[in-house]
């Protein structure tokens, strides 16, 4: 005999499930963030090393440009600071992601046991 599963209990399931997609999306997305600091790391590194009056290029669309080595690392170290700050973002929202999937599966399983409950209690009677 099947049961079919209250309004109320499949509304939570349906949001235990979207929370999982968010946390999912949020993980990737600070993943990204993590290479993407890491390359702009090496990158600073690497333009540490080159003296001010060497010359630097960098790509603007399909071309490469004559830049300024000073203006490139400002411009690093700026991108560097932000991706820093996207990451301490996205590790807030994975927390509190990570809290609400908690609290919903643990009212999920309170309420299957209540329902196991119940029928077991029918089932004896």
């Amino acid at each position: 005999m099947s049961e079919e599963i209250p309004a109320w209990l499949k509304e939570r399931l349906e949001r235990f499930e979207e929370l999982q997609h968010s946390l999912q999306s949020i993980q990737l997305q600070k993943r990204q963030v993590d290479l993407e600091i890491s390359e702009v790391e090496k990158a600073i590194n690497e333009l540490k090393k080159v003296g001010p009056d060497e010359a630097i290029y960098k790509f603007s669309g399909q071309i490469l440009i004559k830049v300024k080595r000073d203006d490139v690392l400002k411009e690093l170290e700026e991108k560097l600071e932000l991706d820093k700050t996207r990451t301490t973002i996205l590790a807030k929202q994975e927390e509190k992601l990570k809290q609400n999937l908690s609290e919903v599966q643990s009212k999920i399983s309170s309420a299957l046991s209540s329902q196991t409950g119940k029928g077991q209690e029918l089932k004896e009677s």
